[in-house]
């Protein structure tokens, strides 16, 4: 697996970051992680909390206004709101913690890393952030792509760290809603008006807060939180469109994009106008044609999966018309994601599906280094259809969380949430800059207004301690790239008027393991159809098996939770 950071938003190495996570909110999929419950609703096991309660049990949201954005958020619908933006780092920081929070304890942790892991002993970014936090946090960055198979052993052998990041996406195969109880319950001290013991903690958007919620208890501290999170955006060549002389505010719809393809395709110098633009499970042509990326409900009231909708049938039609056109590069009919990056930065490829956080300073460096013109650039929402409104659904707030084992004692757990709270400073703060660079003249120095690492610091720091919590998400810029982060700005106070929230936003849901596998077949079946390699029957048929093998039943299980957990209708109406 590639770090699904990437799908998400970028890292905080890169010239624009957007903190908080895109991949990561594709890979969980949207559901929320409800365990135990059958198929009628009854309880068979821990996990179960609803909405109602979900409400209850989470902190108070108490916004940090020490630092001012030179572009502020813009709130939209279903609770959506775009990052704040910083065009330079503030000359003057906001202190946020008045002194240091740790006693001198000491600490194991464990997070994940997906990248080169640096070396622990004699780490000077490590130390001068744990001399600031006034403890000792043993860093152990274990290897992303394999971190899932890392962590059922510790659970087994009851080995776990103190301190330790859990994705989403793991949560399944560990039997969480059992699991969970190894970790503090930290409902007593964050809960509601509690968390006012922790400032930086309480800036925490509560949409973050959610899914860290485990058998009606608070459990985990989020990881790259955010109120503005999609799956990704539909990328142009604004070089290439502004040298053919094409409007990109003239595209409204599916169609209006189709009818580019002639034009942008030379077969005989490379270029093709498209790459995949429907996605791994049709992750980005949800957003096109207006569906959910899993379950909903419609304007009966009836639950339907993605796989049932309407809209899913032209996506699929479409995107194969686009390629038995010859529209679409080879590379990408083959379904080959290495080098598709390469392929866009090349021109070989002028129209793209990504997550947010391609679009970046190391994106646009990258880009301009293959060729000097180079823009990214990504359209407005785009509807399926003339008369059809853009819509955009909104992922969960924060996709990974951070748990502290129950062994740890009252003190301890005290000591590690004012931790916390330090790690968790905001963007534009003293306290940021010495957990996201470490020393200044040491592992950083500030480069035309903004922090930037130095050749040390290039081989010491990577994001470690920002796996354990993270503050909420900014989007900034370094190295020149300013004209980057105002376009992605704009692009998501845009997108957060048009958001929308699934019937199961901000719930945990772990689906019965019978019903694991019965999906693959059709995934297999969509990456055939989008590329006209086999008709949509086959689609239509692979759907029809995927019902008879289980996903009717799973319905019934979804059924049982909407009528026992959730409160209130449906944000999204309609299939």
């Amino acid at each position: 697996m590639t770090n699904p950071l990437s799908r998400r938003r970028t890292s905080r190495r890169t010239f624009l970051t957007v903190a908080g996570a895109g991949a990561a909110a594709a890979a969980v999929g949207g559901s929320g992680l409800l365990a135990g419950c059958d198929s009628t609703g009854g309880n068979k096991g821990p996990g179960t909390t609803s909405k109602e309660e979900i409400n209850k049990i989470i902190p108070n949201y108490i916004q940090n206004t020490s630092v001012k954005a030179d572009v502020p958020s813009v709130t939209g619908t279903a609770g959506a709101v775009s990052d704040p933006v910083f065009l330079s780092y503030p000359a003057a920081p906001a202190q946020t913690v008045a002194s240091t929070p740790g006693a001198g304890g000491t600490y194991t942790t464990m997070t994940p890393l997906w990248g080169a892991i640096p070396p622990s002993s004699g780490n000077s970014y490590y130390d001068a952030v744990n001399k600031a936090l006034g403890v000792t946090l043993k860093i152990q960055p274990s290897d992303g792509n394999n971190y899932g198979n890392a962590l059922p052993p510790l659970f087994a052998a009851d080995k776990l760290p103190d301190w330790i990041q859990i994705p989403g996406w793991n949560t399944g195969t560990l039997n969480f809603g059992s699991a969970v109880a190894k970790f503090v319950d930290l409902t007593p001290y964050l809960s509601g008006s509690k968390i006012e013991a922790y400032p930086n903690l309480a800036n925490i958007p509560p949409g973050a807060w959610s899914a860290g919620v485990w058998n009606g208890k608070l459990y985990g501290l989020p990881v790259y939180p955010s109120n503005a999170v999609f799956n990704g955006a539909i990328f142009y060549r604004k070089d290439i469109f502004d040298k053919q002389g094409i409007n990109a505010d003239a595209i409204k719809t599916a169609e209006d994009l189709k009818a580019l393809g002639a034009q942008l395709t030379s077969k005989a110098a490379g270029q093709y106008a498209f790459g995949d633009l429907f996605g791994d499970d049709a992750a980005y042509a949800t957003q096109l044609f207006g569906f959910h990326t899993k379950w909903d409900q419609d304007a009966s009231g009836k639950l339907v999966h993605k796989y049932e909708t309407e809209g899913i049938i032209a996506a699929l039609e479409w995107h194969a018309s686009l390629a038995k056109a010859g529209y679409v590069n080879p590379a990408d009919l083959a379904g080959t994601d290495q080098n598709g990056k390469q392929r866009f930065w090349s021109g070989k490829i002028v129209v793209t599906a990504d997550g947010t956080g391609a679009w970046n300073g190391g994106d646009a460096k990258s880009g301009t280094a293959a060729n000097p013109s180079y823009v990214r650039q990504a359209f407005k929402l785009l509807s399926g259809k003339a008369g059809q409104a853009p819509s955009i659904e909104l992922q969960p707030g924060a996709a990974m969380f951070a748990y502290l084992n129950a062994k740890l004692s009252d003190a301890q757990i005290k000591e590690l949430l004012a931790v916390a709270n330090y790690i968790a400073a905001p963007y534009g703060s003293k306290e940021w800059l010495v957990v996201n660079f470490g020393a200044e003249g040491d592992t950083y120095t500030m480069k035309d207004g903004n922090p930037a690492l130095t050749e040390s610091g290039s081989k010491l720091v990577a994001t470690t301690f920002q796996f354990l919590v993270t503050p909420p998400a900014v989007t900034t810029v370094g190295e020149g790239f300013t004209q980057v982060a105002k376009d992605y700005a704009a692009w998501q106070a845009d997108a957060v008027k048009y958001a929308r929230t699934p019937i199961f936003y901000g719930m945990n849901i772990t689906e019965p393991s019978q019903y694991s596998s019965i999906g693959q077949a059709v995934k297999d079946t969509l990456n055939d159809v989008k590329v006209g390699r086999k008709p949509i029957s086959a689609f239509t048929d692979a759907v029809a098996a995927w019902r008879k093998n289980g996903g009717d039943e799973l319905r019934k299980f979804y059924e049982g939770i909407r009528d026992k957990y959730v409160t209130g209708p449906s944000a999204t109406p309609g299939a």
